[in-house]
């Protein structure tokens, strides 16, 4: 499946976020400018340098490479519903 727009972004807390981006908290942000909801995709990591770094990487990659490390874990796009498991 092709999507539109990829969002590359870091958290220390994955639900906030997500319910943030959902509900439009900011709204002359990235996410709501280009109607990104979905999650389809996300790593954990226990240093917050450690998953900035990565971020970075993954936001130099071509679209491609994104869309092949997502369909590696999520060959469908299918939504996750993290909200729903970390409550």
């Amino acid at each position: 499946m092709s999507r539109a727009t990829i969002y590359t972004g870091v958290t220390s807390n994955l639900v906030k976020r997500i319910w943030e981006h959902r509900n439009g908290i900011y709204p002359d942000s990235f996410t709501p400018r280009y109607n990104v909801h979905i999650l389809v995709y996300y790593e954990v990591y226990e240093s917050i340098i450690v998953a900035i770094d990565r971020e970075k990487e993954i936001k130099g990659w071509s679209r491609q490479k994104k869309k092949t490390l997502i369909e590696n874990k999520n060959p469908h796009w299918a939504e996750l519903m993290i909200l729903r498991r970390m409550q």
